[in-house]
């Protein structure tokens, strides 16, 4: 039996200091539409997900919650776990950093890099903020009219000495930028890939990887009064998954390397820089790609719990429906910058691309077939050049997508997915079946047909993307569930066969009506 082609795909995993906000959301959304692609497409996905619950700041948020630290990464872990379900995320595992088998993980990545002569002990004097859970450089701070000083993030820094184990960082510039210059697709989209290759061309420090003023952590080995910095914990997390330490000669499952870290861009100089050079000072295989996505605001403003205008996954899904939000999430905004999250944008969306030309064009079709066929999926017969035209461009659709979705270019994907269901409307009216049916009926059932079968790879090929509404256009087509993968996309024997009675049409895309509630 041939083995099935493997494929890793990580969300980062989330922080637990706060409830799940459309940010989260978002990533996991575009990990998750490439993890069903790719479970289509004939691939083993391993998808993986999970929640960062170590550090400072959650020991600190526990403190305030007057709970013990464990207690409230149970109840916060478990919101982000809720938030999969109701999105439809179809993760394949959902990782805890509490648990034991990635403190085992990390001690292990932390022998791996001591043996190595990677780590030593001295005592670290800077700026830390315990909101990102980062150390800054003096160059890199704000400093406001009073004197206090912020990270460019924004978050407040405080000026940190203790005794601190280093990774030797500095060592590993070199080797770095030839690695970025050797696989210039590591890194994506392009202008990230500069900011990290400006980054570290201005020099590195070594980094301080351990802390002795709090205990929430993971103890560093033989050390216990230290505890590892929360980003070498956090990180680790993508081989603790695949089984580390475990089966091959690097402790990890065939899954490892990763195919695709997905990362907000805030985060992607931890990813970019310092966990490649933890794998490479461990001597285990780097990933294959990172990709930083931009950030959303609301209205054109900036989303802060100060604003007020968190915007809740909860609440656009039951105002809008799960696949319309997912839809509008990756449809409205090239992956990679910076989007805004507009209400009057999305119900146009809904209503002129669901409603308007993919419901109505479904609706219609069927609705046709159950007129003048009585629901019977008619005989096709000589093609015409119209037919062709169109067939062909409903063909070409999976090997464009495929293109986009491994470029992390999910709107050119729907793009170019739209495109064709505009042609195919421009055929109907065209072709105009209504018609047909009175001047040549064996020419409207061929016309019909032709529908039918660009309706049934346009359902197929926008499963990942909303596989609630793609489901039910495949149940209305009469497509059974052992012919809903990639394999049956193309090829005579996957066309519509006539003769076959389908069900009366049901809309799947109803129009929504604008109000002035806010989200």
């Amino acid at each position: 039996m041939k083995q099935r082609k493997q494929f890793y795909i990580t969300t980062p995993i989330y922080y637990v200091n706060d409830l799940p906000h459309i940010g989260h959301a978002y990533t996991t959304l575009a990990c998750d539409v490439t993890a069903r692609f790719k479970r289509l497409d004939g691939y083993d996905v391993f998808f993986l997900t999970g929640t960062d619950e170590h550090g400072q700041k959650v020991e600190k948020s526990a403190a305030l919650a007057g709970v013990e630290p464990q207690a409230f990464t149970d109840r916060v872990s478990q919101n982000f776990l809720d938030l999969t379900k109701s999105m439809n995320f179809s993760q394949n595992q959902f990782i805890r950093t509490t648990e034991t088998r990635h403190r085992e993980a990390c001690q292990e990545i932390w022998r791996r890099l001591q043996d190595n002569g990677h780590i030593y002990l001295g005592k670290y004097s800077g700026w830390y903020a315990v909101r990102d859970e980062a150390f800054y450089d003096e160059s890199e701070l704000k400093t406001a009219d009073d004197g206090s000083k912020t990270a460019p993030s924004g978050a407040e820094v405080e000026w940190v000495e203790e005794p601190s184990y280093f990774f030797d960082l500095s060592k590993w510039q070199d080797k770095l930028l030839d690695f970025y210059e050797k696989y210039p697709n590591f890194i994506a989209p392009q202008s990230r890939r500069n900011e990290v290759i400006s980054f570290v061309s201005g020099g590195l420090r070594d980094l301080s990887i351990s802390r002795t003023s709090f205990k929430w952590g993971v103890p560093v080995p033989n050390d216990p009064e230290h505890i590892m910095y929360v980003w070498l914990d956090a990180l680790t997390n993508y081989l603790t998954a695949t089984g580390f330490p475990g089966a091959n000669d690097e402790g990890c499952t065939d899954f490892w390397p990763a195919d695709l870290h997905m990362v907000g861009k805030d985060i992607l100089r931890f990813h970019a820089v310092y966990w490649p050079a933890f794998l490479m000072g461990a001597r285990i295989e780097l990933p294959k790609r990172i990709f930083a996505h931009g950030w959303w605001t609301n209205e054109g403003q900036k989303i802060s719990k100060s604003l007020g205008n968190i915007i809740d996954p909860y609440e656009i899904k039951e105002k809008y429906g799960l696949d319309q939000v997912r839809f509008f999430l990756l449809r409205e905004v090239p992956f990679g910058n910076d989007g805004d999250f507009s209400q009057n944008t999305m119900i146009n969306r809904i209503n002129s691309e669901l409603a308007n030309d993919l419901g109505n064009l479904l609706q219609r079709s069927l609705s046709m077939v159950q007129r003048y066929f009585d629901g019977i999926i008619p005989e096709p017969k000589k093609n015409l050049d119209d037919d062709t035209v169109i067939l062909n461009q409903s063909e070409r659709i999976l090997d464009e997508v495929r293109e986009h979705i491994d470029s992390q270019a999910f709107h050119h994907a729907l793009e170019t997915i739209w495109s064709t269901v505009r042609a195919t409307n421009a055929y109907v009216d065209h072709q105009a079946p209504w018609k047909l049916i009175k001047e040549n009926p064996e020419r409207a059932g061929t016309v019909l047909w032709v529908l039918l079968n660009v309706l049934r790879q346009l359902a197929l090929i926008l499963q990942p993307f909303m596989p609630d509404a793609s489901a039910r256009m495949l149940d209305q087509l009469k497509i059974s569930e052992n012919y809903r993968d990639f394999s049956h996309y193309s090829g005579i024997e996957n066309r519509p066969i006539s003769g076959i009675s389908l069900p009366k049409p049901e809309a799947i895309f109803p129009r929504h009506v604008s109000d002035s509630a806010t989200v």
